[in-house]
Protein backbone atom coordinates (compact mmCIF):
# COMPACT_ATOMS: atom_id res chain seq x y z
CA UNK A 1 0.00 0.00 0.00
CA UNK A 2 1.29 3.20 -0.95
CA UNK A 3 2.12 5.57 2.36
CA UNK A 4 0.09 8.60 1.67
CA UNK A 5 1.00 11.86 3.90
CA UNK A 6 -2.14 12.75 5.05
CA UNK A 7 -1.16 15.76 6.98
CA UNK A 8 -0.51 17.62 3.90
CA UNK A 9 -4.12 16.14 2.30
CA UNK A 10 -5.81 17.37 5.62
CA UNK A 11 -4.19 20.82 5.05
CA UNK A 12 -5.59 20.59 1.14
CA UNK A 13 -8.92 19.87 2.06
CA UNK A 14 -8.63 22.66 4.61
CA UNK A 15 -7.50 25.20 2.46
CA UNK A 16 -8.85 23.99 -1.65
CA UNK A 17 -11.79 22.29 -0.70
CA UNK A 18 -13.78 23.84 2.60
CA UNK A 19 -12.08 27.26 2.49
CA UNK A 20 -13.56 28.22 -1.05
CA UNK A 21 -16.69 26.40 -0.57
CA UNK A 22 -17.84 28.12 2.23
CA UNK A 23 -16.76 31.33 0.98
CA UNK A 24 -18.63 30.57 -1.99
CA UNK A 25 -21.79 29.15 -0.23
CA UNK A 26 -21.48 32.56 1.84
CA UNK A 27 -21.25 34.78 -1.54
CA UNK A 28 -23.91 32.90 -3.00
CA UNK A 29 -26.77 33.42 -0.16
CA UNK A 30 -26.05 37.00 0.19
CA UNK A 31 -26.25 37.95 -3.10
CA UNK A 32 -29.93 36.38 -3.20
CA UNK A 33 -32.99 38.02 -4.21
CA UNK A 34 -36.63 36.39 -3.56
CA UNK A 35 -37.91 38.06 -6.50
CA UNK A 36 -34.88 36.82 -8.93
CA UNK A 37 -35.26 33.05 -7.62
CA UNK A 38 -39.36 33.42 -7.63
CA UNK A 39 -39.18 34.23 -11.65
CA UNK A 40 -37.05 30.78 -11.86
CA UNK A 41 -39.22 28.50 -10.17
CA UNK A 42 -42.66 26.56 -11.03
CA UNK A 43 -45.80 28.09 -8.58
CA UNK A 44 -47.73 25.45 -10.02
CA UNK A 45 -45.11 22.68 -8.19
CA UNK A 46 -45.38 24.85 -4.99
CA UNK A 47 -49.11 24.46 -4.81
CA UNK A 48 -49.07 20.94 -5.84
CA UNK A 49 -46.50 20.75 -2.69
CA UNK A 50 -49.35 22.35 -0.87
CA UNK A 51 -47.13 24.82 0.71
CA UNK A 52 -49.06 27.23 2.74
CA UNK A 53 -46.83 30.01 5.09
CA UNK A 54 -44.32 31.93 4.03
CA UNK A 55 -41.79 30.42 6.44
CA UNK A 56 -41.90 27.11 4.26
CA UNK A 57 -42.12 28.91 1.17
CA UNK A 58 -38.99 30.23 1.75
CA UNK A 59 -37.52 27.16 3.42
CA UNK A 60 -37.99 25.02 0.05
CA UNK A 61 -36.57 27.87 -2.25
CA UNK A 62 -33.86 28.18 -0.46
CA UNK A 63 -32.69 25.49 -0.10
CA UNK A 64 -33.56 24.28 -3.60
CA UNK A 65 -31.18 26.84 -4.62
CA UNK A 66 -28.07 26.54 -2.56
CA UNK A 67 -28.60 22.83 -3.33
CA UNK A 68 -28.53 23.08 -7.22
CA UNK A 69 -25.62 25.43 -6.58
CA UNK A 70 -23.47 23.56 -4.40
CA UNK A 71 -23.47 20.48 -5.79
CA UNK A 72 -21.26 21.07 -8.92
CA UNK A 73 -19.00 23.49 -7.10
CA UNK A 74 -18.04 20.99 -4.35
CA UNK A 75 -17.65 17.96 -7.03
CA UNK A 76 -15.53 20.06 -8.48
CA UNK A 77 -13.44 20.74 -5.64
CA UNK A 78 -13.19 17.08 -4.75
CA UNK A 79 -11.89 16.53 -8.22
CA UNK A 80 -9.15 19.08 -7.78
CA UNK A 81 -8.24 17.11 -4.69
CA UNK A 82 -8.32 14.05 -6.82
CA UNK A 83 -5.65 15.82 -8.60
CA UNK A 84 -3.68 16.71 -5.83
CA UNK A 85 -3.63 13.58 -4.18
CA UNK A 86 -2.36 11.55 -7.50
CA UNK A 87 0.16 14.37 -7.58
CA UNK A 88 2.05 13.36 -4.16
CA UNK A 89 1.73 9.41 -4.82
CA UNK A 90 2.17 8.86 -8.50
CA UNK A 91 3.30 12.13 -9.87
CA UNK A 92 -0.01 12.69 -11.29
CA UNK A 93 -1.03 15.50 -13.80
CA UNK A 94 -4.00 17.74 -14.53
CA UNK A 95 -4.66 17.02 -18.26
CA UNK A 96 -3.58 20.25 -20.37
CA UNK A 97 -7.47 21.52 -21.05
CA UNK A 98 -8.06 21.90 -24.56
CA UNK A 99 -6.11 19.06 -26.00
CA UNK A 100 -7.12 16.48 -24.26
CA UNK A 101 -10.83 16.56 -24.19
CA UNK A 102 -12.62 14.91 -21.02
CA UNK A 103 -9.58 14.02 -19.55
CA UNK A 104 -8.59 15.50 -16.18
CA UNK A 105 -6.52 14.14 -14.94
CA UNK A 106 -2.76 12.04 -16.43
CA UNK A 107 -0.50 9.52 -14.31
CA UNK A 108 1.54 6.14 -14.32
CA UNK A 109 1.02 3.47 -12.06
CA UNK A 110 2.50 0.50 -12.52
CA UNK A 111 4.16 0.21 -15.96
CA UNK A 112 0.29 1.78 -17.32
CA UNK A 113 -0.43 5.12 -18.38
CA UNK A 114 -4.15 5.78 -16.95
CA UNK A 115 -6.05 8.88 -18.51
CA UNK A 116 -8.89 9.85 -16.02
CA UNK A 117 -12.28 11.76 -16.67
CA UNK A 118 -13.43 12.91 -13.31
CA UNK A 119 -17.16 13.06 -12.21
CA UNK A 120 -19.14 13.51 -8.74
CA UNK A 121 -21.09 10.01 -9.15
CA UNK A 122 -22.03 7.15 -11.10
CA UNK A 123 -25.06 8.54 -12.79
CA UNK A 124 -23.95 11.16 -14.97
CA UNK A 125 -24.49 12.77 -18.46
CA UNK A 126 -26.82 11.07 -21.26
CA UNK A 127 -25.84 8.23 -23.86
CA UNK A 128 -24.78 11.53 -26.62
CA UNK A 129 -22.31 12.53 -23.99
CA UNK A 130 -20.83 9.35 -22.67
CA UNK A 131 -20.41 8.94 -26.24
CA UNK A 132 -18.52 11.93 -26.88
CA UNK A 133 -16.64 11.15 -23.64
CA UNK A 134 -15.56 7.89 -25.22
CA UNK A 135 -14.35 9.43 -28.58
CA UNK A 136 -12.44 11.64 -26.97
CA UNK A 137 -10.69 9.42 -24.94
CA UNK A 138 -9.94 7.95 -28.48
CA UNK A 139 -7.95 10.92 -29.63
CA UNK A 140 -6.12 11.28 -26.13
CA UNK A 141 -4.73 7.93 -27.05
CA UNK A 142 -3.56 8.72 -29.97
CA UNK A 143 -2.20 12.16 -29.06
CA UNK A 144 -0.42 10.58 -26.34
CA UNK A 145 0.86 7.77 -28.62
CA UNK A 146 2.35 10.54 -31.03
CA UNK A 147 3.86 12.47 -27.95
CA UNK A 148 5.92 9.09 -27.20
CA UNK A 149 3.70 7.45 -24.77
CA UNK A 150 4.65 3.48 -25.53
CA UNK A 151 3.18 2.36 -22.36
CA UNK A 152 -0.40 0.80 -22.43
CA UNK A 153 -2.80 3.52 -21.96
CA UNK A 154 -5.79 3.14 -19.75
CA UNK A 155 -8.91 5.18 -19.98
CA UNK A 156 -10.89 5.79 -16.50
CA UNK A 157 -14.30 7.40 -15.96
CA UNK A 158 -13.53 7.95 -12.32
CA UNK A 159 -16.50 8.65 -10.21
CA UNK A 160 -16.23 10.25 -6.45
CA UNK A 161 -18.50 8.30 -5.36
CA UNK A 162 -20.67 5.35 -5.78
CA UNK A 163 -20.25 1.70 -6.89
CA UNK A 164 -20.31 0.00 -10.51
CA UNK A 165 -19.72 -3.66 -10.21
CA UNK A 166 -18.58 -4.38 -13.80
CA UNK A 167 -16.26 -0.98 -14.33
CA UNK A 168 -15.04 -2.93 -18.06
CA UNK A 169 -17.26 -0.75 -20.48
CA UNK A 170 -16.52 -2.88 -23.92
CA UNK A 171 -17.47 -1.08 -26.74
CA UNK A 172 -17.37 -2.16 -30.57
CA UNK A 173 -14.50 -0.12 -30.81
CA UNK A 174 -12.02 -1.44 -28.94
CA UNK A 175 -9.89 1.84 -28.89
CA UNK A 176 -13.27 3.61 -27.14
CA UNK A 177 -13.32 0.81 -24.43
CA UNK A 178 -12.85 2.23 -20.79
CA UNK A 179 -13.18 1.15 -17.40
CA UNK A 180 -16.10 2.68 -14.46
CA UNK A 181 -14.12 3.10 -11.29
CA UNK A 182 -16.14 4.52 -8.50
CA UNK A 183 -15.96 5.33 -4.69
CA UNK A 184 -13.28 3.16 -2.73
CA UNK A 185 -11.92 1.76 -5.73
CA UNK A 186 -11.09 5.22 -7.45
CA UNK A 187 -9.62 6.79 -4.63
CA UNK A 188 -7.44 3.69 -4.63
CA UNK A 189 -6.40 4.14 -7.96
CA UNK A 190 -5.20 7.16 -7.81
CA UNK A 191 -3.36 7.02 -4.24
CA UNK A 192 -3.11 3.27 -3.60
CA UNK A 193 -4.13 3.34 -0.19
CA UNK A 194 -7.42 1.66 -0.12
CA UNK A 195 -8.45 3.37 3.20
CA UNK A 196 -8.50 7.18 1.64
CA UNK A 197 -12.38 7.32 0.50
CA UNK A 198 -12.74 7.05 4.68
CA UNK A 199 -10.05 8.73 5.87
CA UNK A 200 -11.32 12.32 3.58
CA UNK A 201 -14.21 12.58 5.87
CA UNK A 202 -12.49 13.40 8.74
CA UNK A 203 -10.68 16.57 7.87
CA UNK A 204 -14.38 17.71 6.10
CA UNK A 205 -16.05 16.79 9.62
CA UNK A 206 -13.36 19.02 11.37
CA UNK A 207 -13.79 22.08 8.64
CA UNK A 208 -17.26 21.71 8.59
CA UNK A 209 -17.45 22.16 12.15
CA UNK A 210 -15.39 24.90 12.17
CA UNK A 211 -17.32 27.12 9.56
CA UNK A 212 -21.02 26.11 9.60
CA UNK A 213 -22.21 28.09 12.28
CA UNK A 214 -21.46 31.55 11.02
CA UNK A 215 -22.97 30.00 7.84
CA UNK A 216 -26.13 29.18 9.71
CA UNK A 217 -26.09 32.67 11.23
CA UNK A 218 -25.84 34.55 7.68
CA UNK A 219 -28.25 31.91 6.41
CA UNK A 220 -31.12 32.80 9.16
CA UNK A 221 -30.53 36.52 8.65
CA UNK A 222 -31.49 35.55 4.85
CA UNK A 223 -34.32 33.41 5.35
CA UNK A 224 -36.14 35.83 7.62
CA UNK A 225 -35.05 39.05 5.78
CA UNK A 226 -37.03 36.32 2.61
CA UNK A 227 -39.89 35.63 4.59
CA UNK A 228 -40.62 39.02 5.33
CA UNK A 229 -40.29 40.15 1.28
CA UNK A 230 -42.03 37.57 0.74
CA UNK A 231 -45.29 38.34 3.38
CA UNK A 232 -45.55 41.82 1.92
CA UNK A 233 -45.47 41.06 -1.08
CA UNK A 234 -47.67 38.06 -1.77
CA UNK A 235 -50.01 37.28 1.01
CA UNK A 236 -53.21 37.92 1.14
CA UNK A 237 -55.10 40.65 3.68
CA UNK A 238 -55.79 37.37 5.54
CA UNK A 239 -52.20 36.11 6.16
CA UNK A 240 -52.99 33.29 3.01
CA UNK A 241 -50.69 33.14 0.20
CA UNK A 242 -51.87 34.63 -2.93
CA UNK A 243 -51.38 32.37 -5.78
CA UNK A 244 -52.75 34.04 -8.64
CA UNK A 245 -50.29 36.94 -7.87
CA UNK A 246 -47.72 34.71 -7.54
CA UNK A 247 -48.02 33.16 -11.24
CA UNK A 248 -48.76 36.47 -12.59
CA UNK A 249 -45.44 37.76 -11.23
CA UNK A 250 -44.06 35.00 -12.33
CA UNK A 251 -45.69 34.05 -16.35
CA UNK A 252 -47.93 37.57 -17.14
CA UNK A 253 -47.18 38.69 -20.17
Amino acid sequence: MTKINYTKINNFISSDVMKPFYEKRLEKLTELNLNTILKRKNPYLFKAKNIETSGEFVKYILDAYLSSQEETMFGNLLEKLAIFVCQQTFGGKKATEGILKSVDLEFEREKKYYIVGIKSGIYWGNKDQKDKMMQNFKKAKDILKKNGIKKEIIAVNGCIYGKDNKPLKEQKDKEQNYYKICGQEFWELISGDENLYKQIILPLDKEAKKRSEYFKEIYAGKSNEMIKQFSEGFLTKKGQIDWEKMIDFVSKK
